[in-house]
């Protein structure tokens, strides 16, 4: 039996259990098949919608459908694929061999506990878990700056957002327990905590199927959105490096130059011609942003109603870089996560590492700044090329234009041959070789 066969034995099996709903639907399956992965224009062309798809979908209700299914799947040899909301860029959810396609948006629940911390089914949106932990008077330490996905996808393959100035990654403590379902025909979970949660977060799901996540959360603060605009760059690079030093730490700040203006999702008219400052400020620090904002160049607004800041939390981190593709379709732009202090104090050295307008999009970590380095599509050879000479500027990459785990392989590989022997989960994500760069120095873990 081939691939498609034995999980249609599988879905078959899976539906007499009442483990999850199943689908088969050829428009289902094209959806779910893809993820964000077109920002990259190197993905593009490697995984296009409907050149890798699914065999079957299906969508877990209940926790314990998790380890019911896989055990079925492990029985029949079908690879599971796991996905979230799809908000993934790096092509992490393409069922590369077929298969079944998980659906944890099923997985749903949200509880605050007598703790403080927040415990989520996989499934649970970002947007709910806020919303959920702030009307018990909780904000949860980070999110994604595409609210909108699931806590799962989050930790299994995001790693930071709006909150990363205070609590820098998601492997840096906010995950305080996940239930994972190993795919070793077990049909069984099991809580991780501590130093073992290690290998489950930022892996893509190859070490286990996260079930439900329990995050950490700070008493709930008053945050505003702070909007400054700039004549220069060094005048918006002295305001960014200033926030470090603030009573309270923002939540978010991020700064465009003048060609990526024009095209954010901003609820104000900003002046295309000058450099935005955006921030998310706690409100006793607002006054002192607004000021800094003026002395250097002009506060543009403080707006105070809390849906503001998600508006500009999703003009943060690689947002730009997709609304300016979108802007701008008549070229094929790429972009480049990076890191360090170069990108404050040498930006001219890091623009000439490509070729045409090169455009930066800043954000801030506790570290110092981050930055997406937005340039023209030339090809893959040319892209890569890059990578050591903004290295060799003392600029930290990543990578967003490959799918393979990057961080703690040894101790994912060493994880999944435990728990998938096989093989099966979220297959050509893990591999100790990967054929392209991965490598990833831009103060993650």
């Amino acid at each position: 039996m081939n691939v498609a066969e034995r999980t249609a034995a599988a879905v078959a099996q899976i539906e007499r259990l009442g483990a999850g709903t199943v689908s088969t639907d050829p428009a289902l399956i094209l959806k779910v098949s893809s993820d964000w992965s077109r920002m990259s224009p190197v993905l593009q062309e490697k995984v296009p919608p409907g050149r890798y798809l699914a065999d079957a979908v299906v969508r877990p209700t209940q926790p314990e459908h998790v380890p019911q299914l896989l055990r079925v799947a492990f029985e029949h040899d079908v690879p599971v694929t796991p996905r979230g909301a799809g908000t993934g860029n790096y092509g992490q959810a393409t069922p590369f061999d077929g298969g079944i396609l998980l659906d944890l948006r099923g997985l749903d629940s949200i509880t605050v506990n007598p703790g403080g911390t927040i415990t989520a089914g996989a499934g649970a949106r970002l947007t709910a878990i806020d919303k959920v932990g702030r009307a018990a008077g909780r904000d949860i330490w980070m999110y994604p700056s595409t609210k909108s996905s699931t806590i799962g996808g989050f930790i299994g393959g995001g790693s930071a957002g709006t909150g990363t100035i205070q609590h820098r990654t998601t492997a840096d403590g906010f995950v305080v327990s996940v239930l994972v379902a190993p795919m070793d025909g077990s049909g069984t979970m099991r809580r991780i905590t501590g130093e073992e949660l290690t290998p489950y977060i930022h892996t893509y799901g190859v070490t286990g199927i996260l079930v439900d996540v329990e995050v950490r959360t700070d008493p709930a603060r008053d945050w505003v959105a702070v909007y400054g605009s700039f004549g220069s760059y060094a005048d918006l690079v002295a305001v960014h490096r200033s926030l470090l030093d603030l009573p309270q730490l923002p939540r978010l700040a991020s700064g465009d130059e003048p060609a990526l203006v024009p095209t954010l999702t901003a609820p104000l008219d900003l002046d295309p011609s000058r450099w935005s400052l955006r921030v998310i400020a706690e409100a006793s620090t607002a006054d002192e942003v607004a000021a800094r904002m003026a002395a250097g160049g002009e506060h543009v607004a403080t707006l105070t109603d809390y849906v503001e800041t998600d508006r500009l939390s999703g003009m943060s981190y690689n947002h730009p870089v997709w609304f300016f593709q979108r802007g701008n379709p008549q070229q094929s732009y790429f972009h480049m996560e990076t890191g360090g202090t170069p990108l404050w104090d040498n930006p001219d050295g890091v623009r000439g590492v490509y070729d045409g307008p090169v455009h930066i999009h800043l954000d801030l970590f506790a570290h110092g700044p981050g930055a997406m380095i937005v340039a023209e599509y030339r090809g893959e050879e040319a892209l890569l090329a890059g990578i050591p000479e903004l290295e060799a500027l003392g600029v930290g990459i990543h990578s967003p234009h490959q799918w393979y785990v990057d961080r703690n392989v040894e101790l994912a590989i060493e994880t999944a041959r435990v728990n998938d022997p096989k093989g099966l989960l979220n297959p050509g994500k893990l591999t100790a070789a990967p054929p392209v760069d991965t490598r990833v120095n831009i103060g993650v873990r």
